[in-house]
């Protein structure tokens, strides 16, 4: 049995603050060709997951937050922010389900936050097509600190999530 505990989050924390990309993932399956693909994601604010999604092959993906808070967005095909949920246990906000095909991205805004994520396999990095090619390439590191800024600052024009 694989058990999530206070020391797994801790340990995998720990690893994604040392990571120049600011986060750091431990798989639960087995092998990457497993027809379920099972992690926890910790990350810290700053890292960056560029706005992607899961089409050909098609895969929904699942959210669950353990700890911290991250804003989670979904994009039109323009890159217009379609819809965004802040995901904070605390809120009792705990997760959200991705249909393939749709734009998603998120922003952390806590540090040491950790998600959950469960998607069909096998695993197979991302084609460039389901790379959102509205938002920076994370090499860019200029325009991603601009990126990021801007999708956080949604937030403040947003009535809604006041």
């Amino acid at each position: 049995m694989k058990v999530i505990n206070e020391q797994l989050l801790n340990e995998t924390t720990e690893k994604a603050k040392q990571s120049p990309r600011l986060r750091m993932n431990y798989n639960f399956h087995d092998q990457l060709n497993d027809p379920l693909n099972r992690l926890i994601n910790a990350m810290e604010p700053d890292t960056y997951l560029r706005p992607h999604r899961h089409l050909n092959p098609d895969k929904d993906e699942s959210f669950l937050i353990l700890r911290g808070s991250v804003i989670l967005f979904t994009f039109d095909d323009e890159g217009n922010i379609m819809e965004h949920l802040i995901l904070d246990p605390k809120a009792g906000v705990y997760g959200a389900d991705i249909k393939a095909g749709v734009w998603h991205g998120l922003v952390v805004l806590e540090p040491n936050t950790v998600l959950y994520e469960a998607k069909h396999g096998p695993f197979a990095p991302l084609s460039p097509e389901n790379f959102a090619p509205w938002s920076p390439e994370p090499e860019d590191v200029e325009d991603v600190k601009k990126y990021i800024r801007l999708l956080s600052e949604s937030l403040a024009s947003c009535c809604s999530c006041k």
